[in-house]
This record gives structure tokens, C-alpha cells and sequence, in this order.
């Protein structure tokens, strides 16, 4: 009987002690939640902690299924965890639209790639507007320096609101509409230049040539781009046509075609192709451009991470005149496609400086919403199966280009490498050989 009593008397000690260490952790909860945001936060015993100490367990497992957990619920728990302590404590407000957006750009800056990304509904409209050859912005072709993430401009189309506005080649882009915009995937730094006609947009660049940064105040304006230019020349007695292509869009497969039509009909003994400073674009447009070019056979061909293949070729059909195409270190990706495709089948000589080196293939998914991915999906080879990722297109002829210490575009007379693809085509049409 008096151990009985004694376990009794043990077991209401033990009942009295829970309900008294469950009231001092009420009485402490209360104190912390009385104290200072900033106190709360520094306090790793505060009311979030302990409520939330079955999520701290599972989010400390790194990902790993607990108790048959998903990873994508240990995610979730961790996810909701953070946006509670946000909206709490953080000074201002952040929207539903803004966790999501940015849950969206955390999982594509997953894949570590620079080219792969998300764009907004709002976003993808624009990039779709950019690729038609008609939308309403500054009027500017620009370049991202994928080393740096710098987004330089490469001209201001003649008479757009951005050269009405005294913007110029080679100035850096560094804010639009006071947001600093340094690492910015290109695409969505474009969204936010377009607009509405009639509407303002402050543009803050680095012109390096003087050191300063200049606010640029242009008023948005539709611009129509005419993505190819041709010029007939006179050289030595031989009639030359030069085709300039500033990127690859939806309208540059017919203007190029078109161009290229018009020389031939003009007696051109010789073509030169101007792919300067362009960062390339769609994979259609640059192969039906390469098919009245190339003899038939394969123009390019993309694998992807399963090692499946799939080719694009070009007809028999193709023009037998005597070529060079110009690159520098900003002709990228379609560009790429097009030297290495005319330099693997020796139709034409490549001339200038190594290309920049963008041998992968990017891919837009819509996501059913109206906003949609962007994500590199396979490596791209030159008809003799030439990766060129990394390392660029090594020119037949190498010429460093010209400095321009003025504002205005180089004459070809000044203009070292293009002068040096006239010496080129010239010597092909005099050694009688339209091919190699």
C-alpha cells in the first residue's frame, strides 16, 4: 500500500509540474511577443520558433524525405515559413504576384544557366512583340554581354525615338526608369523599355567615351525593323553586293531572300554577308536563310540531353557566287550557325575576329497562363560536327577591326575588315573559283 501511495503521490507531482512548465511557456510566449520586431527576430526561442519547430525539423533535413515527406512539401513548408517571418517583420509590402513571380525566377536561376529564365505574362508579350519586327519602344539594337551581363547598345535604328534622343552605339545600359537593370536577362530589360506610344521612359546609360552617366529621356514610339540592308558596290571594275543582317526575327528570312534576289538580278559577281554584332535569334529563320547558300546536305544539327538528334538540311538548289561573311566578337549563336555552316562547306571564307561562341539552343515553353520559360534544351553542331560552345567560329582570315574615335559609322574605305572581304571575294572572282 505505501508504494502505491507513493506512485500515486509521484504521478500528481508530475502532473502538477507539466501544467506549471506549460504555463511558463505561456507566460514566456506572451513576454516575447510583447518585444520589439527587431527583438523578436534576434530571439531564436521567439512564439515562431516553437510553433514552427516540427517544420525547423523537417526544413533541416536538407531535402531529404522524412517520415515519407515530398521534397516538394519540405519545400513548401520551408517557402510559407519565410513569407510568414516577411510579412511580419519586413518594413514594406511584398504582393501575392510578387512571392510568386520570384518562387518562378528562383527555380529557373536553378539551373545555373544564364540563358535560361522566366518571363511574366506581361514579359512574353513583349519578347513575342520583338521577334515580329514591329513593336512599340525606343528603337534600339542591344547586346548582353553574358561574361559581364552588361547590356550594351549596338545602334539606335535611324530615326527612332532613341537616336532622337541622343543615345548612341556602345553606350551602356545601366537603369530604365531609375531601376538599376546590371544582370537583368536581356529580354526582360527589353520588356521594360517598350510601351505604350507617346509614353516616357528615362534610360540611364555609361558612355564610356566621356565617363559619364547621361539620363536619356525618350518618348516610345512603333517602330518597324527592317533587320537586313543591302548596298551595291563597284570594286575594280566588279560588281559587288554587300547584305548586312543586324539579327535573326520572323521578317529577316524574307528580307534577306529578297535582297539577295535583287543583286543577283543587279549582275553581282560577288556577295559579301556583314554578321557584325549580331547576337543571333531564330533557329528557323537562319536555316532558310542558309538554303539558297549552301549545296545539299545538312545545314545544322542539335542534340539533346537523351543524345537525340534532330537535323535541318538544305536543298540542291543554291547560287554559285563567290563569298565572304564578316564576324566579330559579338556575332553569336545564329549567327554562328550561319559561318560555321558556309565555312564547313567552303562556300564562302570567313573574315574578322572569333566569334563570341554560343553553341546551345534555347527553347520559350508557354506555361498555359500566358507567361512562359525560357531554357536551354540542346547543343547545336556545324555540318561537320563542330561544337562551337565556349569557343566561337575561328575565322578563314583574321582582321582586327578599325577603331572609331567619332560618333558616326566607319566608311568602307576605313573599315579594315570589310575592306578585307572585298580583297577576298575580288581574289575568288579573279582565280574564276565560286567555291572552294
Amino acid at each position: 500500500m505505501k508504494e502505491k501511495g507513493k506512485f500515486i503521490l509521484g504521478m500528481v507531482l508530475g502532473i502538477v509540474c507539466t501544467v506549471l512548465i506549460f504555463t511558463g511557456v505561456y507566460a514566456a510566449t506572451a513576454a516575447t511577443n510583447k518585444k520589439t520586431p527587431d527583438e523578436q527576430v534576434e530571439d531564436s526561442n521567439s512564439q515562431d520558433g516553437r510553433e514552427d519547430s516540427e517544420a525547423g525539423n523537417l526544413i533541416s533535413q536538407n531535402g531529404q524525405s522524412v517520415g515519407g515527406v515530398k521534397t516538394s512539401d519540405l519545400i513548401d513548408t520551408k517557402a510559407n515559413y519565410i513569407m510568414r517571418i516577411i510579412d511580419n517583420y519586413f518594413l514594406y509590402d511584398v504582393t501575392e504576384e510578387d512571392y510568386q513571380t520570384a518562387i518562378y525566377r528562383a527555380l529557373m536561376n536553378a539551373c545555373n544557366d544564364p540563358y535560361s529564365c522566366y518571363y511574366t505574362e506581361e514579359e512574353y508579350a513583349s519578347m513575342q512583340e520583338s521577334t515580329s519586327g514591329v513593336y512599340c519602344g525606343i528603337g534600339c539594337l542591344v547586346q548582353q554581354n553574358i561574361k559581364t551581363m552588361l547590356i550594351h547598345i549596338v545602334r539606335p535604328f535611324k530615326n527612332s525615338p532613341a537616336e532622337k534622343a541622343g543615345i548612341k552605339a556602345g553606350d551602356l545600359i545601366y537603369k530604365v526608369d531609375g531601376e538599376e537593370v546590371s544582370g537583368q536577362d536581356i529580354n526582360l530589360v527589353v520588356s521594360k523599355m517598350k510601351g505604350e506610344a507617346n509614353t516616357k521612359v528615362i534610360i540611364t546609360v555609361y558612355r564610356e567615351s566621356t565617363g559619364e552617366y547621361l539620363d536619356m529621356e525618350v518618348t516610345r514610339d512603333f517602330v518597324e525593323v527592317d533587320t537586313v540592308s543591302s548596298e551595291r558596290l563597284t570594286q575594280d571594275g566588279h560588281k559587288l553586293g554587300l547584305i548586312t543582317i543586324l539579327e535573326f526575327d520572323e521578317p529577316t528570312t524574307k528580307q534577306f531572300l529578297t535582297a539577295l534576289e535583287d543583286l543577283q538580278d543587279w549582275g553581282a559577281e560577288g556577295i559579301i554577308i556583314d554578321l557584325r554584332d549580331n547576337g543571333g535569334g531564330l533557329l528557323d529563320a537562319v536555316t532558310a536563310m542558309l538554303d539558297p547558300l549552301l549545296p545539299e546536305g545538312l545545314s545544322v544539327y542539335m542534340q539533346d540531353k537523351s543524345g537525340s538528334r534532330e537535323d535541318y538540311k538544305s536543298d540542291a538548289a543554291c547560287i554559285d557566287l563567290p563569298m565572304a561573311v564578316i564576324v566579330n566578337g559579338n556575332s553569336a549563336s545564329a549567327s554562328e550557325i550561319f559561318a560555321g555552316a558556309v565555312q564547313d562547306y567552303g562556300v564562302a571564307s570567313i573574315v574578322g575576329t572569333q566569334s563570341f561562341g554560343k553553341g546551345i539552343v534555347q527553347s520559350v515553353i508557354p506555361l498555359g497562363d500566358g507567361s512562359a520559360i525560357k531554357l536551354t534544351i540542346a547543343d547545336y553542331y556545324t555540318p561537320k560536327g563542330r561544337n562551337i560552345h565556349g569557343v566561337g567560329i575561328t575565322p578563314d582570315i583574321v582582321v582586327e577591326a578599325t577603331e572609331n574615335k567619332g560618333d558616326k559609322e566607319l566608311a568602307h574605305e576605313e573599315d579594315a575588315q570589310f575592306m578585307a572581304a572585298i580583297k577576298e571575294v575580288l581574289r575568288q572572282i579573279k582565280k574564276g573559283a565560286s567555291k572552294k
